[in-house]
């Protein structure tokens, strides 16, 4: 392992004791797993093998960071950089209601908090960021409060050859409910290394709504995991929207494991050029009753990949199951490429459970249609794509949303457009 991600150069990152053991611990353990390779089974299409780890290095680089774009005002702001803490904004009203936005180590649970979901889904990464987060964020809604408008975090990545290890963890009490938008950037040109955690909980009949916009720079590398908990009639719908990062990588492991509950889990993303977006999911039906919907949706141009590796896991208790995965591909060139692979794994017969993929190119009759009543062929091939991914921009958690994903749906169609005059 690289002396640079070295038990020592964990316990000299600042915080409680406890903390700072937990990273030495977490450290120590990294010596004994390797990096993965292409020879392992999750990592079997991507470029891991171009990752070298030695050329990074944490950053301690503080600076402004992007805010999200909404058309509503948020009930509470937290601006990271660099995995650190840059500033936290919190309405007034949300404090009397006790709900918590902040460090992880200024709440009294923390300790308790921190991989108490993530630890049945850990990987190298995972455990790199367990090693060298420098400000873990905590959102913690109580038992029985709505918060009826979305907290935002954002986290930006700046610095060349830099390392960043931001850390979420959502927790929401029993039949409380909250949104959350979780935003990340960087700048293009820095070459940088990401390895964000998100830590979703979700006690009985809670409900959250949770949006993972990723609009990183051209050069960055993104290796993210996002690990779920879902308990007894609770519900957690989950999105993502991918748009940048040279090779961006997120795991997404949902858990049901209480009678009822239920996930929704989208999707969006486009790549162009020569990107790579690697999205691995696991839907995973512990308890009886459980539901799950999954729908991805993807655009890739120029020389773009993307690989789809899906699982819907039902365990030997978990009768009455019903579990779709469905994942889409649009390929907007010849050069481009989409790998989809779902994948059912039963272990009791009385459950429903079914899952689709393509991969194709923009149909042709539809384009025809449009063109013959007057449309420009390149307005026709944007309407195309923007009704494809728009049956998922619909359905994410956050509507104040919609619109400035349409708007990086309509940046990367106009991008594409260039590039296809300029050749």
């Amino acid at each position: 392992m690289s002396s640079t991600f070295s038990p020592d150069a964990a316990r000299k990152i600042d915080g409680p004791s406890w903390l700072v053991d937990r990273r030495v611990a977490a450290a120590e353990r990294l010596r004994e797993r390797a990096v993965p390779t292409v020879a392992d089974e999750e990592w079997r299409y991507s470029p891991i093998a171009k990752l070298d780890l030695d050329a990074f290095s944490p950053s301690d680089a503080f600076g402004d960071a992007p805010m999200a774009r909404l058309n509503i005002e948020p009930a509470a702001t937290v601006r990271c950089v660099n995995g650190k803490v840059v500033s936290i904004e919190v309405n007034d009203a949300l404090a009397d209601q006790g709900v918590f936005v902040g460090l992880l180590t200024d709440h009294a649970d923390g300790k308790a908090a921190l991989g108490s979901v993530s630890a049945d889904a850990g990987d190298y990464f995972t455990e790199l960021n367990d090693a060298f987060t420098p400000h873990p964020v905590l959102v913690d809604v109580p038992a029985g409060i709505t918060v009826d408008r979305p907290i935002v975090i954002t986290h930006h990545a700046a610095g060349d050859h830099a390392a960043t290890f931001s850390r979420l963890i959502v927790r929401v009490g029993k039949n409380a409910e909250a949104t959350i938008l979780d935003q990340y950037s960087s700048d293009d040109g820095d070459v940088v290394l990401a390895c964000p955690v998100v830590e979703l909980d979700v006690a009985q009949a809670g409900r959250l709504g949770y949006l993972n916009i990723q609009e990183l720079g051209d050069s960055t590398w993104q290796i993210a995991s996002q690990v779920a908990r879902v308990e007894r009639d609770a519900t957690l719908s989950a999105g993502t929207a991918a748009f940048g990062g040279a090779y961006a990588r997120s795991r997404a492991d949902t858990r049901l494991v209480g009678r009822g509950a239920h996930g929704d889990l989208q999707a969006l993303y486009f790549g162009d050029e020569s990107q790579t977006l690697d999205f691995r999911t696991y839907q995973d039906h512990v308890a009886p009753d459980t539901t799950s919907n999954l729908l991805y949706k993807g655009v890739v141009a120029g020389k773009a990949r993307s690989i789809y590796t899906g699982l819907i896991r039902v365990r030997p208790g978990a009768r009455g199951t019903n579990a779709y995965q469905t994942n889409r591909n649009l390929k907007l060139s010849d050069d481009a490429w989409a790998e989809s692979v779902p994948n059912l794994e039963i272990e009791n017969n009385d459950v429903k459970c079914s899952h689709a993929s393509t991969v194709s190119p923009v149909d042709d009759d539809q384009r025809f249609y449009l063109e013959s009543r007057g449309v420009p062929t390149g307005e026709a091939e944007r309407l195309i794509v923007a009704g494809f991914l728009d049956e998922v921009v619909t359905e994410l958690a956050l509507p104040s949303a919609v619109q400035g994903l349409r708007r990086s749906v309509a940046a990367k169609l106009a991008r594409q457009r260039e590039q296809e005059v300029s050749q």
